[in-house]
C-alpha cells in the first residue's frame, strides 16, 4: 500500500478512536411527570433458597399494604433538610427516602453560580430502602421524624431517626449517620417485632432514576449515565436504563459480596453493604419510555434474621453519594474505584492518573500537572516519535520522485507499485516506518484521554487566566483555536499525497476534528495543544536536519 495512504487511513483510525465518543447526541426528554408510587421489589427462589440455613426466609409478598402511599399519606409528607460541611441533604418521611443531595464544594454544571446537586427530583432520582412482606413499612410508608439536631455544627456525627409501624405490630426505625468529612452516609434499619408470629422478611436498598442525562452534560463528550453492579465473581457490569427496560441487562443476580451503584460523570451513588451476606441484586422498570422519560430502578435485597415475638434486629449499611474520588472509593469497597471507567486501557490508564497526581502534588495546579505530564509521556517515546518523523521527512524528499512514477504508470497499477517498491528500496525507506511508531503510541494517549475526561479532579480545577474549570470548554475558544492551528502546522510537515483528492482530505481533518474540540473541555485541549506543539518542534527539527544534510537527528 503506498505510504501516503497509510498515513492517512491510521490519522483516520486514531481520530476516530479517540473522538468515537464525541459525535454523539443526547435525546431531550419531556419534563418528568410526578412520580407515583412504585412496589417494593421480591427476593427470588435462588435468594430464599441460598440463604435459608442461616436466615429462614418464607415467600413474602411485593404488595405494600393498601394505606401505604395513599394521596393522604403523600399530603402529609415533609422533607427534613439536614446539613453537613460536605452536602446539604433532603430526607423525606414518605418512605424515609434520601430525595435530594445537594454537594458543597462543587458547583453546577452550567451555572458556576449554584451548588451541584447530585440526587435531585427532576430525575426523579431517590436513594430508597425498606421492607418486604405484606404490611411492613417500605418506601411508600409515611414514617415520623424524631425531634433531634439538623445542623452538623461543631459535632463529628449527626443522625436523623425516623420511626414507623405496621398493622401486624412490627416497628421499625430509619436512622441515617452523617459525618464530618465524609459523602458516606451510614443507613441502619431497627425492626421490633411487636407481632404474635415470628417474623421472616428482607430488607432492600435501591435507587430510583429516569434516563435524562443529567444537567449539562455535554452531547459533545458520552460518558455513561446509569446504574452498575459489582461482585467478586463477574467483576464491574454497567447496565443500561434501555436494557433495563427490555428486561435485557445482564448481571450478577446473588453473591456474598459487591455493591450496587448509580453512575454518571464525576459522580456516583452506590449502596455498599458490609460483611459476606448473601445478597440479591435486581433491576426493573417503574413506567416511561417512548416519548417519556425512561424511568427505572435498581437495587439489591439482604436477609434479615427471623425475629422471634417481641425480639429485636437491627441491619446496617453504607450509602455513598458523592464525587468519584478514587482513593476513598477503593477504601470504601473492593471494585468501587472502577466506577471511574476507563474501560479496557483501565491496566495503562491507573498509572497515569497516579503519576498525574504525583505530579499536582509538587506543583500545586492540575493544569501544569497536565502540561508537565505530557511533556513526561512526550518524552518517554521520543525515540518511537523521532523514527517516524524521520521516516516521514524522507518521504517528503521523495515525494516529487513518486509524483513523476504516478504520472508515467498511472494507469498500470501493479507497475506503479513496483517502482514505488523499487524507490524505496533504493532510498533505504521503510512504507511503514512512519505509522508503525505511533501505534505503539496511540493506547497510551487514549488511556491518557480517558484519565483527563473521568477525573473528578479536574472538576472547578483553574488553570490560568481565563481557564477557570478544567472540566468545562474554554469559555473564549482560545486553547481549540490554537489546537486547529497546530494540526493545520503538522498537515504541512507532513508528506503531501499525490493524490488531489487525499491532499484536500488531509487539508480538511483539521478543521474536521479540531472544531469538535471547540466543546470539549478545556483540560483535554490543553493536553492536545501541549502534545502537538511538541511534536510539531521535534518534527520540524527532523525533518529541517534531513532535508538540510545536516546531521543525523537524534
Amino acid at each position: 500500500m503506498d505510504n501516503r495512504r497509510l498515513i492517512l487511513v491510521m490519522i483516520f483510525s486514531f481520530s476516530l478512536v479517540m473522538l468515537w465518543d464525541a459525535w454523539q447526541q443526547y435525546k431531550q426528554p419531556k419534563p418528568a411527570p410526578a412520580q407515583p408510587a412504585a412496589t417494593a421489589p421480591q427476593p427470588s427462589a435462588n435468594l430464599q433458597g441460598g440463604t435459608a440455613a442461616a436466615t429462614p426466609t418464607p415467600s413474602v409478598t411485593a404488595t405494600p399494604a393498601p394505606a401505604q402511599g395513599s394521596p393522604a399519606a403523600v399530603a402529609k409528607a415533609e422533607t427534613i433538610r439536614i446539613e453537613t460541611d460536605l452536602v446539604i441533604a433532603d430526607v423525606s418521611t414518605l418512605g424515609g427516602d434520601l430525595v435530594r443531595l445537594e454537594l458543597k464544594n462543587y458547583s453546577a454544571t452550567s451555572d458556576k453560580q449554584k451548588r451541584f446537586v447530585l440526587i435531585d427530583p427532576e430525575h426523579r432520582y431517590a436513594a430508597q430502602s425498606g421492607l418486604i412482606g405484606d404490611g411492613l413499612p417500605n418506601h411508600r410508608t409515611l414514617y415520623t421524624a424524631v425531634a433531634g439536631a439538623r445542623d452538623l455544627g461543631d459535632k463529628d456525627a449527626l443522625q436523623l431517626r425516623l420511626e414507623a409501624s405496621s398493622s401486624t405490630g412490627v416497628k421499625v426505625a430509619k436512622t441515617y449517620t452523617f459525618k464530618r468529612g465524609s459523602y458516606a452516609v451510614d443507613l441502619a434499619h431497627e425492626i421490633i417485632n411487636g407481632g404474635a408470629q415470628p417474623l421472616s422478611t428482607h430488607a432492600y436498598y435501591q435507587f430510583q432514576r429516569n434516563d435524562k442525562a443529567p444537567e449539562g452534560e455535554s452531547a459533545m463528550v458520552m460518558t455513561f449515565t446509569g446504574p452498575a453492579v459489582y461482585s467478586d465473581a463477574e467483576k464491574y457490569q454497567k447496565l443500561t436504563f434501555e436494557d433495563i427496560a427490555k428486561d435485557k441487562a445482564k448481571h450478577v443476580k446473588t453473591a456474598d459480596n459487591g455493591w450496587l451503584a448509580m453512575v454518571q460523570h464525576y459522580f456516583v451513588s452506590a449502596w455498599v453493604p458490609q460483611g459476606k451476606e448473601m445478597r440479591e441484586f435486581y433491576t426493573r422498570k417503574i413506567e416511561g419510555g417512548s416519548n417519556d422519560p425512561l424511568v427505572t430502578a435498581a437495587g439489591l435485597i439482604l436477609p434479615v434474621a427471623q425475629l422471634a415475638p417481641g425480639a429485636t434486629s437491627s441491619q446496617s449499611i453504607t450509602l455513598y453519594s458523592g464525587p468519584q474520588e478514587q482513593a476513598t472509593l477503593k477504601k470504601l469497597a473492593d471494585g468501587l474505584e472502577l466506577v471511574v471507567d476507563y474501560g479496557w486501557l483501565t491496566v495503562v490508564a491507573a498509572p497515569i492518573f497516579w503519576v498525574l497526581q504525583w505530579i499536582h502534588a509538587l506543583v500545586g495546579n492540575w493544569g501544569w500537572a497536565i502540561v508537565l505530564l505530557t511533556v513526561l509521556i512526550k518524552a518517554i517515546f521520543f525515540p518511537l516519535s523521532a523514527a517516524s518523523y524521520k521516516s516521514m521527512a524522507k518521504m517528503r524528499q521523495i515525494t516529487p520522485r513518486l509524483q513523476q512514477l504516478k504520472e508515467r504508470f498511472g494507469d498500470d497499477r501493479q507497475r506503479l507499485n513496483q517502482e514505488m517498491m523499487k524507490l524505496y528500496q533504493t532510498e533505504k525507506i521503510n512504507p511503514l516506518g512512519g505509522c508503525l511508531p505511533i501505534v505503539v503510541q496511540i493506547p497510551v494517549f487514549i488511556a491518557l484521554y480517558w484519565v483527563l475526561l473521568g477525573a473528578v479532579e479536574m472538576r472547578d480545577a483553574p488553570w490560568i487566566l481565563w481557564i477557570t474549570d478544567l472540566s468545562s470548554q474554554d469559555p473564549y475558544y482560545v486553547l481549540p483555536v490554537i489546537m486547529v492551528v497546530s494540526m493545520i502546522i503538522q498537515t504541512k510537515l507532513n508528506p503531501t499525497p499525490p493524490d488531489p483528492i487525499q491532499a484536500k482530505v488531509m487539508m480538511a481533518m483539521p478543521f474536521i476534528f479540531g472544531v469538535m474540540f471547540f466543546w470539549f473541555p478545556s483540560g483535554l485541549v490543553l493536553y492536545w495543544v501541549v502534545n502537538n506543539v511538541l511534536s510539531i518542534a521535534q518534527q520540524w527539527q527532523i525533518t529541517r536536519m534531513i532535508e538540510g544534510g545536516g546531521k543525523k537527528a537524534a
